[in-house]
């Protein structure tokens, strides 16, 4: 969530042959680019889990961030990152409709989404169909209304591996 509340973003990525990550965005945010070295970093680190066979370290990822609204930082796309990295790696897209919430750390583990009932009003807002969201925040959804219940289907994950393959399609 950055200054501004939270952010609706697009991370695409393209891999081939070579090796590290390159940003393609012109004026690259400092949150941004930290988000992609830690959703990077979780891509080395659980290369067996998330790819199998494949070695991430042997492939060139080109990485892109689109902003639809005002927060153009890049703050907390960690996992999102994790999840465009691997999707490319596996040549599998991103569910459609997908809004995925968590800030993932260079250790792997998921940090508290801030303010879930506020991130699911803007999915909601948005016309998302699923918000993926950490399993620990499904308490703090009590509060949301019920008119977004019926609008959006809330999805939760336990671990990055979790959320990384109940993000791509199958």
């Amino acid at each position: 969530m950055g200054e501004s509340g939270p952010g609706l973003y697009r991370i695409e990525v393209i891999s081939g042959s070579g090796n590290g990550v390159s940003i393609l965005n012109s004026r690259v945010p400092p949150a941004f680019r930290e988000s992609v070295k830690v959703g990077e970093q979780n891509l080395y680190a659980q290369a067996k889990e998330l790819v199998g066979a494949r070695d991430p370290r042997c492939h060139e990822f080109s990485v892109q961030m689109c902003a639809f609204d005002n927060d153009r930082s890049g703050y907390a796309l960690e996992l999102a990152t994790l999840v465009a990295l691997t999707g490319s790696l596996l040549e599998k897209n991103t569910r459609g409709g997908l809004i995925v919430v968590g800030q993932l750390n260079l250790g792997g583990s998921i940090e508290l989404a801030p303010n879930p009932v506020a991130v699911a009003e803007i999915a909601a807002e948005k016309n998302a169909s699923v918000l993926l969201m950490p399993v620990s925040r499904r308490r703090q959804l009590n509060d949301l209304p019920d008119d977004i219940w019926t609008k959006l289907r809330i999805e939760f994950y336990s671990d990055p591996v979790d959320a990384v393959f109940k993000a791509l399609v199958e």
